[in-house]
């Protein structure tokens, strides 16, 4: 009879633990996870590829732009990009000539960096290889509302190769990432080697673009503006730690090529927004992180003209530069918005609104792919 008593005691027990943890578990809220967006530029650089290497540089913050509206139940993405090049003679065919340049990554001076780097040379491009390579390689967000996508660019026969593009694609997919397809050439002849089908197994896009036309280009009114309000923009970032004077060189370097490329205004609005971050040399994007502690980080990491203040004065100097920030990046947004509609209008006077280029192409598939995983675009 006890034994009895006992084992219907614990049993009770048991259960009014279970109970007591369903009730936690159903009132728990999940963590709140930051919205992230992934984007893979595999790029043919053979020979007959200049065009299409001039389009990523003068397009890759055309692109970047188009997200920064980009929310997805209230919060805004994390914004990564990978790139690869495949199909040049001087890669070692052991590799399938094909290259990591970047792997997934927010640092996007270095992205631009790599592009305006990018030189042609003929070889042999394999489509399947270089997007198993994407694929295995890179790591790709676990969240499946994320969105994560591979866009390759090229003209040669999408079969080429050991690897079966057939069974890279369905790799693809299964892991959730989708692959857009990107010939520069007739959209027939894409169709017939195998291009569209590639894209189909793998729920992305088949589209067409020619690789030698000029990306449109309008000199707005706000131009100068926001140029000048550009270089100001830059006086705010604080580099410290080993790269921090070689990343701020380069972000200084990459804001040359984009207005020499034309496209300074663009970068500028980039750099005005979430999607620009360098917390890994920057103490202001490093100081929006909770987790970090500025008076962690070691006088000889710092600035010269911070090391002599005292861990107050250097907080000080710090939250400035953060307010002078906000401030400039509000007036270039501003004076993008109107840019915007300038930009627009005189495009569609010209009849070069719609342009077959590869940042077109790239715009198109990637925001119908972001809003059916529920992003929304303000």
């Amino acid at each position: 009879m006890k034994r009895t008593r006992h084992l219907l005691l614990a049993l009770c027990a048991v259960a009014l633990l279970g109970t007591a943890c369903a009730r936690a578990a159903a009132v728990a809220e999940p963590d709140a996870k930051k919205p992230v967006i992934q984007i893979a530029l595999l790029l043919d650089t053979s020979n007959s590829m200049d065009g299409l290497i001039d389009q990523a540089k003068r397009q890759l913050w055309k692109v970047v732009n188009e997200f920064i509206a980009a929310k997805r139940a209230g919060q805004k993405p994390e914004f990564q990009v990978a790139l690869y090049e495949y199909g040049k003679q001087t890669l070692s065919a052991e590799s399938g000539f094909i290259r990591q340049i970047c792997p997934l990554t927010t640092d996007l001076d270095k992205v631009s960096q790599e592009l305006f780097a990018l030189r042609t040379n003929g070889g042999e491009e394999y489509c399947g290889w270089a997007i198993k390579n994407a694929v295995n390689d890179l790591a790709w967000s676990a969240g499946p509302k994320d969105l994560k996508t591979i866009f390759i660019a090229g003209n040669e026969p999408f079969s080429q190769g050991s690897v079966d593009y057939r069974v890279s694609c369905r790799e693809a997919i299964a892991k959730g990432i989708m692959v857009n397809t990107i010939f520069c050439g007739n959209a027939q002849q894409g169709v017939q080697t195998g291009w569209k089908d590639g894209a189909t197994l793998a729920d992305g896009s088949y589209m067409n673009i020619d690789q030698n036309l000029a990306v449109a280009h309008v000199d707005a009114p706000q131009d100068k503006a926001i140029l000048e309000l550009n270089q100001k923009l830059s006086g705010t970032y604080i580099a410290y730690g080993r790269d921090g004077e070689a990343k701020k060189e380069n972000q200084a370097v990459q804001d040359r090529n984009s207005e020499q490329a034309g496209q300074g205004s663009l970068r500028a609005q980039t750099k005005a927004s979430g999607l620009y971050r360098n917390e890994s040399w920057d103490l202001v994007d490093a100081a929006k992180d909770e987790k970090f502690k500025l008076a962690d980080v070691k006088a000889e990491e710092l600035p010269e003209e911070m090391r002599r203040l005292s861990a107050e004065e250097r907080k000080a100097y710090v939250e400035a530069k953060a307010q002078e920030r906000a401030k400039i990046q509000k007036q270039i947004a501003e004076l993008s918005a109107e840019r915007e509609k300038f930009v627009a209008e005189e495009l569609k006077k010209r009849g070069e609104d719609k342009n077959g280029t590869l940042g077109q192409a790239m715009i198109e598939a990637a925001r119908k792919q972001a809003e059916k995983l529920e992003f929304k675009f303000e």
